[in-house]
């Protein structure tokens, strides 16, 4: 990119480098490769078409109202300076502040006044501003080429005193595809694509006919080019819902309050699409494919049911989707299994990009992208509930995540890992995660079962990873164990991966302190590993256990030693993590021994370039 003023956002918030650029609640660190453009009024920001491209999606940030809720504004986009057209923004969807669950009001007061915060933080209001950025798509005029100009104009009169700009994607999107022989469509039983009138009950009727025309497992519903409205969750059960695409058709939908509670608690129900709940005996069968979801949820409600995709989903498959402004993409409660998210792309949310809850075999989530989650971007958590002594009902077994991409989730972790046993992690690549968590991380917490099995993190890179805990007032890494609610005895590998750009350490284990000396991490496997930048340590111990090292190949270390606390019981006969380090480790950062330093003062490093092929 290249704009007419001064190409970051220095000229919002003072200059940022290093482990600075990336603390929480600035508008840079919950930027993309922690970096961005702003703009004032009149100003612009151009790029250069790479491929041929007829729609983009733009990345940004305005400011938030005064009292809270949002404003409207736009940006200008010409093409070569012409074919103007108008990209309309809003801040309505983000802006939350103070502490969990959060507040929608800047002048919100701590919602827990008792919980302890670091010393030095401010308690200036807005306290503790976040989830600034959001998104918008556009579909242009024509299909332009590559090597054409597109710029970005804030009109002089436009609304926000200021807009930042973090990314542009652009692409070559399809003309929408034609009904499919033998579907049903929502228009049929009078869904409105101008989106003015209540299309719910349309849905509703096409699924019902379908099923009952074409019989078990040949139901088809078509929803064809257009944006609907829909208010409340959609049914689906032994059906496949269709789209012409997920630029051309939409279903969208505000917030409805329920006339009283549901039996779960929601006070609130919203546009979505949701399998039958496991205790209810699930739904299988089911394809939702090719549409976009796109929400109005400002706020999060835990207790609020208004996901993008929800209920119990086996033998089924989610593609082609794109899922915005919801609370949670797609949340499964389990027991369920054969589940396939593909090609699906989920930003903009609340809370989680996806979770699969309790009891899920076989699931298969590949080819995602989550951007700007509230909350871990993927997470398997075996939710402990059954009360079953062997815990294996509620365990997740036997699921991958495998080649997604994770931008910027902006609370928690970019893939999690609760309980379970026989899961894999691979291929996968999670970039700038921002607070109270990072990239890869599994936890015996949240009420979780234990780990059995193995649990293996494969060919994985994070990028600017490694956040800062807050509540805790350390470095997390990039890749952390923390047992919290449990011993951590299972089969842990971390293979063949990338750590690059890390702010703090590269692998931590970390057990709380009010049972350091009860629980702890054992038998983790790191091997064929790559670090290129570490803020403090590569290998960070803060609890008891063993974990073996081979062929780590670090460099640009800030202090080359590996820092084992252990559980800080300091032992005459060593360090509580036992280390092993095997053959082929190579760099240096184990060269100055074992230590324990509480709190390493980070040293950002240089960025990071190509290993060179022996």
């Amino acid at each position: 990119m290249s704009a007419s003023a001064t190409g970051d956002i220095a000229s919002y918030e003072p200059t940022l480098r290093g482990t600075e650029q990336r603390a929480a609640y600035t508008l840079t660190s919950e930027a993309s490769g922690r970096d961005a453009v702003r703009l004032d009024r009149g100003e612009y920001v151009e790029l250069t078409l790479a491929e041929d491209a007829n729609a983009i999606t733009v990345r940004y940030s305005i400011p938030d109202a005064p009292s809270g809720g949002g404003i409207t504004s736009r940006l200008d986009v010409t093409v070569n300076g012409k074919h103007r057209e108008v990209l309309p923004l809003t801040s309505q969807y983000s802006w939350l502040y103070a502490d969990y669950p959060f507040s929608n009001d800047p002048a919100a007061d701590w919602l827990h006044p008792d919980w302890w915060r670091p010393p030095l933080e401010t308690p200036a209001k807005p306290l503790r501003p976040s989830h600034a950025y959001a998104e918008q798509r556009l579909l242009l005029d024509r299909r332009h080429r590559a090597g054409d100009v597109l710029r970005l104009t804030v009109p002089r009169d436009a609304a926000a005193a200021w807009t930042v700009v973090d990314l542009v994607d652009h692409e070559l999107v399809d003309r929408p595809a034609r009904k499919p022989r033998g579907a049903v469509s929502i228009t049929r039983f009078g869904a409105d694509p101008g989106g003015a009138r209540d299309s719910t009950a349309a849905f509703d009727a096409a699924i019902a006919h379908a099923k009952a025309r074409e019989g078990s497992g040949d139901a088809v519903v078509w929803i064809p080019e257009g944006t609907f409205r829909v208010t409340r969750h959609v049914v689906v059960d032994d059906v496949a819902v269709v789209g012409a695409g997920s630029w051309h058709s939409i279903v969208t939908g505000p917030v409805t309050p329920r006339s009283e509670p549901a039996p779960d608690g929601s006070r609130n129900d919203s546009v979505g699409f949701y399998g039958r709940y496991a205790e209810d005996g699930g739904s299988a069968d089911v394809r939702l494919a090719d549409f976009a979801i796109v929400g109005e949820v400002s706020e999060r409600v835990d207790t609020d049911q208004v996901n993008a995709i929800g209920g119990a989903l086996s033998n089924s498959v989610i593609e082609g989707l794109y899922i915005q402004r919801t609370k949670v993409g797609i949340w499964m409660d389990g027991p369920g299994h054969d589940l396939v998210v593909r090609n699906t792309m989920v930003v903009d949310q609340m809370a989680y990009g996806l979770n699969i809850r309790r009891g899920w075999t076989g699931v298969h989530a590949t080819n995602n992208v989550f951007r700007n989650t509230g909350d871990d971007a993927m997470a398997m958590w075996s939710h402990y509930v059954s009360g079953d002594e062997a815990r294996e009902v509620d365990k997740d077994v036997g699921n991958v995540f495998d080649h997604n991409t994770i931008q910027t989730p902006v609370l928690a972790n970019g893939i999690a890992v609760y309980g379970g046993r026989d899961n894999t992690v691979a291929d996968n690549l999670v970039a700038d995660p921002v607070r109270e968590g990072s990239a890869l991380h599994a936890g015996y917490r949240h009420g979780s079962t234990d780990f059995a099995g193995y649990l293996a993190f494969e060919r994985n890179t994070t990028v600017r990873a490694g956040t800062r805990e807050l509540n805790w007032d350390i470095g997390v890494g990039a890749i952390w164990f923390y047992a919290l609610e449990g011993h951590m005895d299972a089969d842990f590998r971390v293979t063949d991966s990338d750590f690059l750009d890390v702010s703090y350490n590269a692998i931590q284990v970390v057990s709380d302190w009010s049972v350091k000396d009860v629980y702890g991490v054992e038998h983790v496997t790191v091997r064929d590993v790559r670090v290129d930048g570490a803020g403090t340590n590569v290998l960070n111990a803060r609890a008891f256990g063993s974990m073996t090292v081979k062929n780590l190949d670090a460099r640009n270390v800030g202090h080359p030693f590996v820092n084992n606390c252990g559980s800080f019981g300091f032992p005459p006969t060593g360090p509580e993590l036992d280390i092993v380090l095997g053959e082929g480790n190579d760099g240096g950062w184990y060269a100055a021994g074992t230590w324990c330093d509480d709190r390493p003062t980070p040293v950002d490093p240089p960025a990071p370039t190509a290993w060179s092929m022996p």
